[in-house]
């Protein structure tokens, strides 16, 4: 099954305006997630399979000494009540300006409004412009230009007005 970018951006505007909560499609070498059960824009995911699954490299033998603890995950889940996340819907780039050389969308302590392009997001070649969904004033960007970004992941935080 091949999709491309056209009939994506039509199946999910036409999940968009059903009640469908969830759906799972897999092709040849993708598969697209859509889950609509969270408070925010409908996150969406695709993947690109690899051509061939290389092995894994075999584990090391046990030396009696226990495994270095890892490192912590980053403070994400502490979130000031005051405060508003503007997440990634996808996985991506992220990008603080429409090209290079051209200014920022927005810097700290910026005051912004609902709709406004707060910044771009790059995946599979398409450069998708990231709206503001509250107004208010961006207090954290916490994320450098272009850096890759998962999906859920916390780009900046909002001071709700």
């Amino acid at each position: 099954m091949q999709l491309d970018h056209d009939q994506l951006r039509q199946l999910l505007a036409l999940l968009g305006e059903s009640d469908i909560q969830e759906l799972r499609l897999e092709g040849d070498d993708f598969r697209l997630e859509v889950r609509r059960n969270l408070p925010s824009a409908a996150p969406v995911t695709v993947v690109q399979a690899p051509a061939a699954a290389a092995p894994l490299p075999a584990a090391p033998a046990p030396t009696g000494t226990p495994p270095a603890p890892s490192a912590p995950p980053p403070p994400s889940a502490s979130v000031r009540s005051d405060l508003q996340a503007i997440t990634a819907p996808m996985v991506g780039t992220f990008y603080r300006a429409s090209a290079p050389g051209e200014p920022p969308f927005v810097e700290v302590g910026s005051r912004i409004t609902a709709g406004q392009p707060v910044c771009i997001l790059e995946a599979m070649k398409l450069m998708n412009e990231l709206e503001a969904e509250v107004s208010g004033e961006v207090v954290e960007i916490l994320v450098e230009n272009g850096t890759p970004v998962e999906f859920g992941q916390v780009l900046m935080r909002i001071r709700t007005a």
